[in-house]
This record gives C-alpha cells, structure tokens and sequence, in this order.
C-alpha cells in the first residue's frame, strides 16, 4: 500500500505546533508510515529547532509532488516574514495559522494531498474577513461546501469515542441548539463514521442528558422527555442502535463508556473534561462526516509552555495513526459497498427468484 501523503497545518507558530510536530518525525519510524508535507514558514520552523536542540532536517519545497518519502517537507505559506512572539496570541501569529490552513485545503481539493493533521490555532486571534467561525470544525466544513451541520466533533483514544451534538458555542444557547432534528441529524452522521471510518458493523450509541439525573422526570428539565428520547427512538426504527438518555455523571462515574462504542454528549464541556481525564495525553480530535478526513491533537496552543520543550507530542503523534487508519477504512468500505449483490426475493405466485 502506498504511503500517503499527510498535510500537517502549523497552527499558531507562538504555540506548541512546531514543537509537537518536530518531536513526532524525530522518530525515523514515522516516515515508514507516510510522507509528511508542513504548511508553515521554513524560517518559523527554524526557530522553533533550534530553541527547542531539536535535530530534526526539512526541506523545503513548492508543491506536494515534490516532496519525497523518507524526508519531512516544508510548504512555505506565508508571504512575509513572521515575528514571532512565543506565547502571545498575536495578529501575526493568527494570519499565519490561516494561510497555513487555506493553503493545505487548497491542496486537498487538488487531490495533491490525501489527509489533514492541523495543529492548534488560537480561535481568537485568527478571526478575519474569510474566517469568522469558532474554530477549525466548522470552517473546514464550509471550506469543503459540505452542507450545514454535516460535520460532527469526535474526541476519541483506543478506549472511548466521545461526539458532541454542539460545539464550540456559549453554554446559555445550548438547550434551544439542541433539536429532534439535530440529534437525528448527529446519529446518522456518528453511525455511518463508526461503521464506514472504524470498522464497527453494528455500533452501539450511548446519548448523554441535558439535565442534571437526566431531568428527574421533568422537575430539573424536560428536554430529556421531549427532545432527546423521541431522538433516540426514531433513530432506533431507523436501525441506529441508540441507548439513553443517561445522567452524564453517573455515566462516567459508573465507567458505563465501557459498554458502548461511541458517546454523544450535549454540549462541549460535558463530553470533553471526562474525556481528557480518561485520555492520558493520547487524545485525538477528528473531524468526522466530511469527505476530507481531518485529525488534530486533542489539547490547544498551550501558549504558557510554548518555548519551554514541555509539550508532549504524544497526542500529535495519534492523529497523524487516526487519519492514516481513517484513510484506510474508508478505502475498505468503498471496496466493499462498490458492486452490491442485488437484492432478490421470491415471487410467491410461481415462486421464482426475482430483483
């Protein structure tokens, strides 16, 4: 099987990005796996080495047909030359991260590249005119002109998948975000990933409650009686095997996840902070419902380590085997749904076999 070529967007480079991303293809092992191509600044990447004695080589190139295997690539991206501030979120520092990040969707549209791996940005200081969006999720889901809400966020590990009905939104809108529509909407897309993305014939879908003890019956909220359960049972007669709702802290505090190959969590936090307790710096953040497949580490910038040599790359490193093992799955399915048998019943009149 060929190697595939993997675009590994910067991210805001007065963060943790470079370090991560020299410290993973400081092991010679990863180049067995797949060509690594960097959206960034050549002079940035510099920096970062020699601050942080790391001894890893690049070479700088134009296009990703130039990159060869066996070798870590570099794309500059940005026209002029970056001041770095380690640390700061910067006006600079986000202009760079966007360049980066269009100029690796470009490529992928172009079929020049076959995954995304993007290192954290700062959601603040990237806002501009063609950015205005509360993170990577949703603007890679306008980028690719998929549909609104097609894309679904997928914190997972080897142990726990955990996908969010919203995101990145403020905690007072999430009860009217959170619809029939919406949740039948997230159960299809996170059924079809499970099964198409993992290899999981038949998922089982744990749903999180909105409220405390999952409303009590109604005395701390009604959302769980009138929304999330005539959820759960459309998606059971569609063949979804949906379970809930379950109070969220029981859920986790009774290590009920284990029972179940994903989770879908109301809101962001609700999924998240169990999540990273349980992730032990192995955390992935993967993008799922689109056609391009995009991975990144599971933590952010970490501005106040950035520098320092204290990042860990672990969780960098688990994207980059995420997207790989996701390119490859879906690659089985489409083999294995392209020419379906068809569908025959018998003619009860003269019994003979019919499409």
């Amino acid at each position: 099987m060929r190697k595939l070529k993997v675009a590994i967007t910067h991210g805001d480079p007065n963060g943790v990005g470079y370090e991560v991303i020299l410290k993973t293809f400081a092991d010679p092992g990863m180049f067995e796996i797949c060509t690594p191509i960097i959206y960034g600044s050549p002079k940035v990447a510099a920096y970062h080495r020699k601050v942080l004695d790391l001894q890893v080589p690049f070479q700088t190139v134009v296009r990703p047909s130039e990159a060869r295997d066996g070798e870590l690539s570099l794309i500059p991206c940005t026209a002029d030359e970056v001041k770095l501030d380690l640390g700061q979120p910067t006006a600079e520092g986000g202009r760079a991260a966007f360049d980066a990040l269009e100029r690796a969707l470009a490529d992928w549209r172009a079929g020049d590249v076959d995954v995304l791996v993007t290192a954290p940005i700062n959601k603040n200081n990237i806002q501009n005119d063609n950015f205005h969006f509360p993170g990577h999720t949703e603007y890679i889901q306008s980028r690719t002109e998929a549909p609104e809400g097609s894309a679904l966020m997928i914190l997972m590990n080897e142990r726990v998948r955990v996908a969010l009905a919203t995101t990145h939104l403020p905690l007072r809108r999430v009860a009217d975000a959170i619809t029939g529509d919406v949740l039948l909407q997230k159960l299809r897309i996170f059924n079809t990933t499970l099964q198409r993305d993992f290899s999981l014939s038949m998922p089982r879908i744990a749903v999180l409650a909105l409220n405390p003890h999952a409303g009590d019956g109604g005395v701390l909220g009604t959302e769980e009686q009138e929304v999330i359960q005539p959820a759960i049972d459309e998606a059971n007669a569609e063949g979804i095997h949906a379970f809930g709702p379950f109070p969220a802290d029981g859920f986790f505090g009774s290590r009920a996840y284990d029972h179940f190959d994903g989770i879908l969590a109301m809101y962001h936090d609700q999924g998240l902070a169990p999540f990273k307790l349980l992730a032990d710096g192995d955390g992935v953040n993967f993008t799922a419902g689109l056609d391009i497949i995009r991975t990144s580490p599971a933590h952010g910038t970490a501005f106040d380590i950035a520098g320092r040599g204290q990042a860990d790359e672990k969780s960098f490193r688990h994207a980059i085997y995420t997207a790989i093992d996701v390119w490859r799955s879906r690659m089985a399915w489409g083999e294995a749904h392209a020419n379906p048998l068809p569908k025959l019943y018998i003619d009860k009149r003269d019994k003979s076999e019919r499409l």
